[in-house]
């Protein structure tokens, strides 16, 4: 066995005081971290008073009180459904109404808008219309889901078919891409 040419130091043998030194200085530092956090993050960058804009919303537009474009005469615009959902990604969400005018009898036919938010001031905005009234459909199921509207049309063979009784059931889906929203189930398959 062949000697070390370095003596011996007395530090590298370990004993019980160094362990609990070791332990000691490591609680502290635990210690001193958990009561020196740094802020809160926060996504947006600090800016001055100039540079700051209007606070981003990210709940869905409430549709009371938005002028739809369908004409009722003198009775209102009723919105007769609403669902809600991300359908363009940019994380804030939208809201799909299916409205119809308030009529007293017969089956007034369905308009289905999407609204979003303004970016500068928050309120709702009519961005899309999926379904026009001239069409003449009703819609008996919607929902909004994994950024696309699905809906079930009722519509009319002829224009001898009373409004009462729709004789055709469509399928609808529609999904936002390249800037508008495309029907992905096409216009015209009808199951009678």
């Amino acid at each position: 066995m062949q000697q070390s040419a370095v003596p011996e130091l007395a530090h590298t043998h370990t004993r019980p005081i160094h362990w609990v030194a070791t332990a000691t200085a490591v609680a502290g530092v635990v210690a001193l971290s958990s009561m020196l956090q740094p802020n809160p993050a926060t996504a947006a960058q600090a800016a001055g008073p100039a540079a700051r804009s209007a606070p981003v919303v990210t709940t869905a537009p409430d549709p009371t009180g938005v002028a739809f474009p369908i004409q009722c005469g003198p009775v209102k615009a009723l919105v007769q459904k609403k669902a809600s959902g991300d359908l363009d990604g940019d994380g804030r969400p939208e809201t799909v109404v299916v409205v119809h005018c308030d009529a007293a009898m017969g089956t007034p036919p369905d308009a289905v808008y999407v609204l979003t938010r303004a970016k500068d001031s928050g309120t709702p905005r009519l961005v899309a219309t999926l379904v026009d009234p001239k069409d003449r459909l009703t819609v008996s199921q919607f929902t909004v889901r994994d950024g696309a509207v699905l809906a079930t049309l009722l519509g009319y063979s002829t224009a001898d078919v009373p409004s009462c009784c729709p004789d055709v059931t469509d399928s609808a889906k529609w999904q936002w891409k390249n800037g508008s929203f495309m029907r992905s189930t096409p216009a015209g398959s009808h199951s009678v």
